[in-house]
């Protein structure tokens, strides 16, 4: 049986599914995440080829770097997408999924950069920048 996960923004002008299990959620501290979203990003990474997304006249693309885009809702504003010029896989806001998600936090990546009004607590692996291995969203 395939795996199907869903999710949305909050008005619910943009849907989308994928049929790849997500990767685990990454928490990114870059100046960037935290001021799209106000504290820091969470994500998952996804094929791109099993994403559907509905809605799509709904969805703008902010060129935040030479490097990668970010996609949001135009009606309600909702942070829904990173994606890495070129990359095969798409960064999903972890939040925009509907529940329950299965999704699994897996690790902090700009942490040397994160806001100076919280810790990170939970145990996780902490990276100073984005390791090597990794096409998570990043300060781009």
């Amino acid at each position: 049986m395939t795996e199907r996960h869903t999710g949305g923004c909050l008005c619910g002008a943009v849907r989308f599914s994928t049929t790849a299990k997500p990767g685990p959620v990454v928490g990114c501290h870059c100046s960037q995440c935290r001021r799209q979203t106000g504290f820091y990003y969470a994500a998952v990474n996804v094929a791109r080829a099993a994403l559907s997304v509905d809605g799509t006249e709904a969805v703008r693309w902010y060129r935040s770097s030479e490097e990668a885009q970010r996609g949001f809702c135009s009606n309600c504003g909702s942070a829904l997408f990173w994606q890495a010029d070129g990359s095969a896989e798409i960064s999903v806001m972890a939040g925009a999924f509907d529940a329950p998600s299965g999704l699994t936090f897996g690790h902090h990546i700009y942490c040397a950069d994160k806001g100076d009004f919280y810790e990170i607590s939970d145990g996780l692996p902490q990276y100073s920048v984005n390791p090597p291995s990794s096409s998570s969203p990043a300060r781009d």
